[in-house]
């Protein structure tokens, strides 16, 4: 009687595919990831500032900075500027969400919408917004209204990229599939596109994010009279270099906090993709 070998069920390629996943996927997190990245920097800025090798002249350590903000917190009125900075972020922010996203739709949802809205959008895409401020300052003044619009302006566009990019990038199986099930146009457009556009929204949001507090860095060093950007300014006229840091360590918190809510925003959104991707 002949014994026959039985083939491996595992081919050594498979096993390869394996590995690969193994050490290429996402892993288990750890609590605590998101401030893994900041925690390591801010380590090296006190080991260095500690041992002399970033002198106080190139960069404040983080102690002094610690004691400055105390000083400004007591002294001065910090907590007002910050929440007047956020004001002003949190507004221009808003508004440019709310009119990226309606003309993203707009666009990507109709071609006569498209061939009216996309346009003017590339357009604007290729003129920096800060190049702009001159011109808004001639038609708002140098108040509150130009820093609101500017930094509406600078968020806008990439709400609007990335909401339309997901718009058109849906797979066209869900349009037949809408068609099969007899769905009506309102139906398939909330079920089925605004669900499939949200990711594409969600990572407009993280650029929108960083581009509103450029924004705001820039438009806080036109006449303002309270926030962050006017303490920087006045610590740069008296060469308070702590009270500088203390300004660029906050806005810091300000993109890396709101950077962390948009991500932890689309975990929990965007669960039921992960869901169907197994």
């Amino acid at each position: 009687m002949t014994v026959i070998d039985k083939a491996p069920t595992t081919t050594p390629y498979e096993g390869d595919v394996r590995v690969v996943r193994r050490r290429l996927g996402p892993g288990r997190r750890f609590r605590g990831a998101f401030w893994a990245g900041p925690a390591v920097v801010l380590a090296i800025w006190a080991a260095g500032s500690a041992t002399g090798l970033i002198k106080p002249a190139i960069l404040t350590s983080p102690w002094d900075v610690v004691i400055a903000f105390g000083t400004q917190w007591t002294d001065h009125d910090l907590l007002g500027d910050i929440l007047s900075s956020l004001t002003r972020a949190a507004s221009g922010l808003a508004i440019g969400v709310l009119t990226g996203a309606v003309l993203a739709v707009l666009s990507g949802l109709s071609r006569v919408g498209e061939s009216l809205i996309d346009g003017p959008i590339q357009i604007k895409r290729s003129i920096p917004t800060l190049a702009l401020i001159p011109l808004f300052i001639a038609w708002f003044g140098i108040g509150q209204e130009m820093k609101i619009v500017t930094i509406a302006l600078i968020s806008l566009v990439p709400i609007y990229v990335h909401t339309h990019n997901g718009l058109r990038g849906i797979d066209g199986r869900y349009a037949e599939l809408a068609e099969t099930l007899d769905l009506r146009r309102g139906e398939f457009v909330r079920h089925v596109v605004l669900p499939g556009a949200l990711p594409g929204f969600l990572l407009g949001m993280r650029f929108a994010v960083t581009s509103s507090l450029l924004g705001l860095v820039v438009v806080e060093q036109y006449n303002a009279t309270a926030g962050i950007g006017h303490m920087i300014t006045l610590a740069e006229q008296y060469g308070q270099t702590d009270v500088i840091v203390v300004g660029l360590v906050i806005y810091g918190i300000f993109g890396y906090c709101a950077d962390t809510a948009v991500r932890l925003t689309g975990r929990k959104v965007l669960a039921w993709r992960q869901t169907l991707e197994g």
